[in-house]
Parts: C-alpha cells; sequence; structure tokens
C-alpha cells in the first residue's frame, strides 16, 4: 500500500484522473487531497459529483476555494428562505444568486457557482449536498509516515495562534482555520511541527513572487531549529492556460517521490 498526497486540482478532473493513471492508484493504496476541488479549471462540476463519493480510502481535506463556495450557498439558502423561494427550482436558484450578485461584486468571483446553474442546471437544493460534503472536511489530516509526524494542510499549519502574537506576519489570522487555509510565507516562517513535514499547496510555485517559488515544480524547505520538512504541492495546474510552467503534482509518502502531469 502506498499513500499519496495531491492538492488544488481546481476543476481538473481529466488531469486527476490521469494522474491516478500515472501512479498506478488501487483500491490498496491511500490518497490524501488538500483542498481547492473547484474553480479556474472547466470541470469543477466533475469535480463536485467525485468529492460525493471519493472512495473509502480517500481522505479530503478542504480548502479556501471550497470553503468559499460553501460559504456563497449559505449566503443564497439565507436569501431562499427569507424570500419564500423554493431550493428544488432552477429560476428560483438563479433569483437568489443574482440578489446576492448586486449585493456584493466578489460573490462568485470565480463564476462556479454560476455555471453549475446554467451549465448543469444545478439547483440551490444541490449546491446545498455539495456544501454540505465541503463542511464534512477537516482542515487538516495528520498520519505518522517513517517516524515523522506528517500534517496535511491546505496553506500551513502552526499549533497555536500564540507563536504568532509577537512575531510580524505578513497577513493576520483570527483563528487556526485562517492560517490552515490562507497561510502563504507566513507558513514556512512560523509555522510547523518539531520532528514533523507539513504537505500543504495553496501557493502556487509558478508565482514568482512568492516564496516556495520553483517554475511549476514541488517546493521542498528544511527548517533545521524544528527539524521540520515543508513541502509545497500546489505546482500551479490551476493557472495552466497562463503558465507553461504548471504542472498537476503528486507526491508518495512513503518515499518523497514525486509524479507530474503536465500542462497540455
Amino acid at each position: 500500500m502506498s499513500t499519496y498526497i495531491m492538492t488544488d486540482i481546481h476543476g481538473h478532473y481529466d488531469a486527476m484522473r490521469e494522474m491516478f493513471g500515472k501512479i498506478g492508484f488501487s483500491a490498496a493504496d491511500r490518497l490524501i487531497c488538500a483542498g481547492d476541488y473547484i474553480d479556474r479549471g472547466p470541470q469543477s462540476y466533475e469535480m463536485l459529483r467525485w468529492i460525493e463519493d471519493p472512495g473509502e480510502n480517500v481522505i479530503l481535506v478542504r480548502g479556501n476555494h471550497d470553503e468559499e463556495f460553501a460559504c456563497y450557498v449559505e449566503l443564497m439558502t439565507t436569501i431562499s428562505k427569507k424570500t419564500g423561494l423554493k431550493t428544488d427550482d432552477v429560476v428560483d436558484t438563479l433569483t437568489a444568486y443574482q440578489a446576492l450578485r448586486q449585493i456584493c461584486s466578489y460573490f462568485d468571483c470565480y463564476g462556479t457557482v454560476r455555471y453549475l446553474i446554467h451549465k448543469n442546471k444545478a439547483t440551490l437544493r444541490r449546491l446545498a449536498q455539495w456544501a454540505a460534503c465541503i463542511r464534512k472536511m477537516p482542515y487538516y489530516h495528520e498520519i505518522m509516515m517513517n517516524g515523522r509526524r506528517c500534517i496535511i494542510v491546505h496553506a500551513g499549519y502552526v499549533e497555536s495562534l500564540e507563536r504568532l502574537k509577537e512575531v510580524r506576519t505578513d497577513d493576520t489570522y483570527d483563528s487556526l482555520e485562517g492560517f490552515y487555509l490562507t497561510a502563504r510565507d507566513d507558513a514556512y516562517v512560523y509555522g510547523g511541527v518539531e520532528h514533523g513535514m507539513i504537505l500543504a499547496g495553496h501557493t502556487p510555485t509558478t508565482a514568482i513572487d512568492e516564496l516556495p517559488f520553483h517554475h511549476g515544480r514541488v517546493y521542498r524547505a528544511y527548517d533545521e531549529t524544528t527539524d521540520c520538512i515543508f513541502y509545497d504541492l500546489d505546482c500551479g495546474y490551476g493557472f495552466k492556460e497562463s503558465s507553461p510552467e504548471a504542472r498537476l503534482a503528486c507526491m508518495r509518502l512513503e518515499d518523497e517521490k514525486i509524479f507530474y502531469v503536465r500542462n497540455g
């Protein structure tokens, strides 16, 4: 049995399936995904269908894009209840959607909810089923591997917000969950665990102005003080249309071997 880690699939269902073939993924193996299953790519619908029942050997951790989707659906549900709209009606679902778009331009900024309503005729009831799947996802998953405490999280991991109080972070965090979902450079500078390993994504290694920039390859860092290894497995596949270096990455945790699916 092998343990595989993936993250930031971003609506590229076919690429994920291609990766499964490349690694020879089977029911005897284990897959842990670190979030951002939707947005940016053309197959968010397929990814949402997949997260409903990915298999007993698959563990799904939530990402910030997934969290935002669930929040959008909850806002639509609130509007629908207050105005008496039907949750199983596509027209009423679109009415709730349009009302929120008028109130907040940031609402559904990637257009995923709108696409699901128009293209897939998704009702609010259907959207709420997917949101419920996301709400069941943990913010991180922890396992032991080769004597190390391995934490799979979307963006970054810190054991306590107390650690951030006396340092100058790039961003502010009101909760640990905020750090898990959104930390970027702070994840490497202030996060981590002693004698452990953090496996995350969120920050594309194609982004030249970010700390884990690595030309679309997996970024690895090591903190000698804490004996902690950091991996960024987001190799920018969500931006594959604009980045020739973009890849979808997957790590086999037992030997830290990396597999790639290239832009294509």
